[in-house]
């Protein structure tokens, strides 16, 4: 098998500001593996939260591409990504997320079959995707809220964690005005104190906010958990659930967990941590970091297990290189295509 390697810068049609940094643009790493005659892709993004920039990403891609090039076939390579062989011990989730991205999309096109179908599903799943409101004005947060809701979104992720809670209320006040229909989540990004979250999470519900992510500084688990099970609102563990250790820590002590390819090490280990929470009264939520359409796909194929889709990063670009799974209606869909169901995007 033959593999390579390409770096592409992904800009954003407008910053996104979050609790605790504000991004304008992200490095991405494309893998392509080929074998006889056929290519699966997958991507890697930049992240100075997980601590990978570009030229860590090519340096452990280039290292997992070597061995998965030592494979007769990509059906073999995926087998031993699967048994825990593929990366190198101790890379980080997102290499493994990249190169079984590449390895899925290959295996599903030699066999014709979408890679839903490898995923044990029937049809190709659809779900309703949130789409994320940066912190902003109230003005400009309600006259974009109205501009979704009026191109078909039901479920609007309201970030906060100001330095003043008040605005992060007005924010939202300003957004239910403006899409009085939609479901509201909200995101602090683990910017408020338990104090804070007592005290605010049942003005947010008033709000007619549906759940949280992550509204506690990540580190202390037993500390979201105690908020959770005296919250009005359900409580979804983010930054505090990365691994399946994580998951495993939290299941029914919080009311969801998301669940990000990109922290966990791909769609098999998603399922590994949605089979964990079943019946835990835990549910799932699939998130996603700022990607192209490349870098969501391979969660896309997972939305029917998940009470919360939230894969809208390839929404926020100014020019997504990659098409196949729509979104901009509100609507993510698996692409009827064999493998991932995505193709470049002539620009």
């Amino acid at each position: 098998m033959k593999t390579s390697l390409r770096t592409t810068r992904l800009e954003l049609a407008e910053p996104l500001r979050i609790s605790r940094a504000t991004m304008a643009a992200r490095d991405a790493v494309w893998l392509t593996v080929e074998h006889g005659g056929l290519r699966g892709h997958g991507e890697a993004v930049a992240s100075a939260y997980y601590g990978l920039d570009a030229a860590t990403l090519v340096r452990l891609l280039r290292d997992a591409s070597a061995a998965v090039a030592r494979h007769a076939d990509p059906e073999s390579a995926l087998a031993a990504l699967c048994a825990g062989e593929l990366p190198a011990p101790g890379a980080p989730p997102a290499v493994a997320a990249a190169v079984e991205s590449a390895l899925l999309d290959l295996v599903g096109k030699r066999s014709g079959h979408g890679a839903y179908r490898l995923l044990g599903a029937a049809g190709p799943p659809s779900a309703p995707t949130a789409r994320t409101l940066g912190i902003t004005t109230p003005e400009r947060a309600g006259a974009l809220a109205a501009r979704l809701a009026d191109r078909g979104f039901t479920l609007l992720k309201v970030k906060a964690g100001t330095a003043d809670p008040e605005d992060d209320l007005a924010r939202i006040r300003a957004v239910r005005a403006a899409a009085p229909h939609a479901r509201l989540l909200l995101d602090p990004n683990g910017a408020w104190s338990a104090a804070q979250a007592r005290e605010l999470l049942p003005r947010c519900a008033e709000l007619g906010v549906v759940a949280v992510e992550q509204p506690l500084v990540p580190g202390d688990p037993e500390a979201l958990a105690a908020l959770a099970a005296r919250s009005p609102l359900p409580v979804i563990a983010d930054e505090d659930a990365v691994s399946y250790e994580d998951a495993k820590r939290l299941a029914g002590r919080v009311q969801g967990v998301n669940v990000k390819l990109a922290k966990c090490g791909g769609v098999f280990a998603a399922l590994r941590i949605a089979g964990l929470l079943a019946g835990s009264g835990t549910d799932l939520m699939l998130g996603c970091l700022t990607a192209s359409t490349l870098g969501i796909a391979p969660a896309v194929h997972l939305v029917h297990r998940a009470r919360w889709v939230d894969l809208d990063g390839h929404l926020l670009l100014a020019h997504d290189p990659w098409r196949g799974i729509g979104g901009a209606e509100g609507t993510v869909r698996a692409g009827d295509r064999p493998g991932l169901g995505v193709r470049p995007r002539a620009r």
